[in-house]
């Protein structure tokens, strides 16, 4: 069956100065050279790869645009197959006209995801790359962006392809010894393959370990900021977003509910809840707010502990303190404009976590909880030169599989099983490390990645 050409409007879907309707497949050049117009000059089958050319869209006799034309050529281009870029003005309406009239003339419209989808199948990309593409789109922050480029370059392609080869070898020398003892001797071979699995272990392990900081990375880090009303959290959510979206007032108890932002902070990506200041009562609402201020703090990758500086701990510190003393937190003294009654000290022995003297009033002190905040989640500086972070989900179940089959291997070893045995565990594990990049995944699998990509890539 013949591949189809498909097309898509590769920008975003609003008015801009530029918009890019790509088209990809056999006939894109055919395609193009029908409603491409210049005064001169070849073909675009038969000009140069890699080049521009200037002329006009055109409907019949119509000319629609003004544009230019960037011409691929298979298998060098974003899916490997002959390609045409067409760089038009970037107004919604003509987009879609041009898009429209690229459609009458050959080519189908792309699904979601279908062009990365062909690089993937044409092999130019593998499956982690594939889905690095997207991450790069949806990036939140710089550590997230990084950290997708370097899986877009092939940091965790490279890592499983070792691992598998080696994983592979051995299982083919395990079958050779096998089916030829006489020449292949298996003597010895029990403690090699036990040091080369506590070796494979250790290097699964380690990426595994990656994972919650490839989470927080990605996703952001979710953030509930408690304290006792009028303790300045509002105040606090405030500055941190860089506009006024809590109500601050003097009155006690003005938050009844929980507010939710994303923030941008110092690199990294905080999802802040604001909660109802933790009180006993008698207020209906208010005591909803309470009870959704525990709820959601019981799930928050990080705490942020707001104490009114100016006032004595009561009761509710103390619950608020209890609850915190397990939990990744962060104590803030805040209102250090004030007469201080509440010290540092006192906080941090009943709390057991570090306190920053803050004013969110004057906002001083918000450098110190971002330096801190950056130094609890990522221990300072992140390189991304040599390491990997895990961001995706779906390659830690795989590589806890691949663990789980190795631990099996290892097991097998200790007890001293036929070597037949260990061969079925080591291709478990190189079949799971394999759907990492793609070659032991099933097409509903490949359908499902891709459909979750935008239109256009």
């Amino acid at each position: 069956m013949k591949k189809e050409t498909i097309a898509a409007i590769a920008t975003a879907m609003s008015d801009s100065g530029i918009g890019i309707i790509r088209i990809s497949g056999p006939e894109a050049f055919l395609i193009a050279d029908r409603i491409f117009k210049r005064k001169k000059g070849k073909p675009l089958c038969e000009e140069k790869a890699n080049t521009i050319h200037y002329g006009f869209i055109c409907d019949g006799d119509e000319k629609l645009d003004e544009v230019l034309v960037i011409i691929m050529k298979a298998p060098h281009s974003y899916t490997a197959e002959d390609t045409v870029e067409i760089d038009c003005h970037g107004g919604v309406l003509m987009m879609k006209k041009i898009l429209e009239l690229v459609i009458r003339n050959g080519a189908r419209a792309a699904d979601p995801g279908e062009f990365t989808k062909r690089a993937f199948l044409n092999g130019r990309i593998d499956l982690s790359q594939a889905e690095a593409v997207m991450d790069v789109i949806q990036a939140k922050n710089e550590y997230a962006l990084k950290s997708s480029v370097s899986q877009l370059r092939g940091s965790i392609s490279k890592k499983m392809r070792e691992l598998r080869a080696e994983i592979l070898y051995e299982m083919a020398y395990i079958e050779s010894a096998l089916d030829d003892p006489e020449h292949i001797s298996l003597d010895g071979y029990r403690e090699k393959l036990a040091v080369l699995t506590e070796d494979w272990l250790k290097k699964i392990g380690h990426l595994l370990s990656t994972a919650d900081k490839g989470k927080v990375m990605k996703e952001g880090i979710r953030t509930v900021i408690l304290g006792k009303p009028n303790a300045g959290k509002s105040s606090l959510m405030n500055v941190l977003v860089g506009e006024e979206r809590a109500i601050v007032t003097e009155i006690a108890g003005t938050t009844r509910d929980t507010l939710e932002e994303h923030i941008y902070l110092n690199g990294i990506s905080l999802n802040v809840v604001d909660t109802a200041g933790i009180r006993e009562t008698k207020d209906v609402v208010e005591q909803i707010g309470v009870s959704r201020a525990r709820d959601a703090a019981k799930d928050a990758d990080l705490i942020i502990y707001v104490v009114d500086g100016s006032c004595p701990l009561d009761e509710n510190d103390a619950e608020i303190m209890d609850f915190i003393r397990d939990k990744k937190a962060v104590v803030l003294l805040n209102k250090s404009d004030l007469l201080m009654v509440v010290s540092a000290e006192e906080l941090r022995e009943r709390s057991g976590h570090k306190v920053i003297p803050v004013s969110a009033k004057e906002e001083l002190g918000i450098e110190a909880l971002e330096d801190e905040i950056k130094n609890m989640f990522y221990q300072g500086q992140i390189s991304f030169n040599d390491e990997i972070y895990l961001t995706n989900i779906r390659h830690k179940e795989a590589l806890e599989q691949a663990k789980t089959s190795l631990d099996m291997v290892r097991e097998s070893i200790r007890n001293g099983m036929p070597e037949d045995f260990y061969s079925i565990d080591l291709m478990d594990a190189y079949t799971q490390l394999g759907t990492i990049i793609g070659e032991e995944v099933g097409e509903d699998l490949v359908n499902e990645i891709f459909s979750r990509f935008c239109m256009g890539k």
